[in-house]
């Protein structure tokens, strides 16, 4: 005996749905395969350290302690609250830290808080090295960016991240840096300039950022706009040096919710 299941309403309406191949979208077959990742939208900061390659190996595990200290002290400087910064993403001579958007923490204190204060933790950092320790004098470059990023099982990607990571690699950056005797350069995506920084919002002087990158993308051109902050910009707390010279709680390079 053959058993029938009856049809439920929302069987026929599922019934009613456009037959696809089962990969691609209903709309005309060249959509997104099913199970793609919807975009999420994220600041974007990523720093990585000038001439890592040059450095011995304990130089670098310890430039790469100092770096997440560092960052640790400037988020807290800053005011953020750590809970809603994604999973640090350990990138050997760097990390990229992205940020969910709040209304307590806008994108302009990017640029007024967070960024003045790792300048400022980081010239005190440098400050501290005697000449003969040279090697162990930290630069950072950094990159601000805001965009769109997915997410799947072995990280965070996307064209956004792209763009970061190129302006954040370009040659004409770099050499910006190892000509500069700021300890910081930062480079700003266009985007960011034309929505953030050319408002001259409270704390972010526009005429600090100079066009000087350029980078392909895709198909596409991209500039960059780069600005060496002021190690003196933000006041450092008594209590933060002591903080930044004990061990983060259960410190781990992916870990951001410490």
């Amino acid at each position: 005996m053959i058993e029938v299941t009856p049809i439920r309403p929302y069987d026929r309406h599922l019934a009613s749905l456009p037959v696809t191949n089962g990969d691609r979208s209903s709309r005309n077959g060249k959509g997104p395969r099913r199970g793609t990742s919807l975009p999420v939208h994220r600041s974007i900061l990523a720093l990585d350290i000038e001439g890592s390659t040059r450095r011995t190996n304990p130089i670098k595990e310890e430039h790469r302690e100092l770096v997440y200290r560092l960052v640790m002290g400037a988020l807290v400087m800053a005011g953020i609250d750590i809970q809603t910064c994604d999973p640090f993403t350990d990138r050997g001579d760097g990390v990229l830290i992205l940020l969910r958007p709040t209304d307590e923490f806008p994108k302009p204190f990017l640029l007024s808080r967070l960024i003045p204060a790792l300048a400022s933790l980081l010239s005190a950092h440098n400050n501290a090295i005697s000449p003969a320790e040279e090697p162990r004098i930290l630069r950072l470059r950094a990159v601000v960016h805001a965009g769109e990023v997915h997410r799947d099982g072995n990280g965070f990607f996307g064209e956004d991240l792209d763009l970061a990571f190129r302006l954040l690699d370009a040659p004409r950056f770099k050499d910006h840096l190892k000509t500069g005797t700021a300890p910081l350069a930062v480079v700003a995506s266009d985007s960011f300039y034309q929505s953030i920084i050319r408002h001259g919002y409270d704390g972010i002087d526009h005429g600090e950022f100079l066009p000087l990158v350029t980078v392909n993308v895709g198909d596409q051109r991209r500039k960059g706009w780069v600005h060496a902050p002021h190690a003196g910009g933000f006041a450092l707390p008594v209590a933060v040096p002591v903080q930044l010279n004990r061990r983060l709680p259960g410190q781990r390079a992916a870990a951001c919710r410490w």
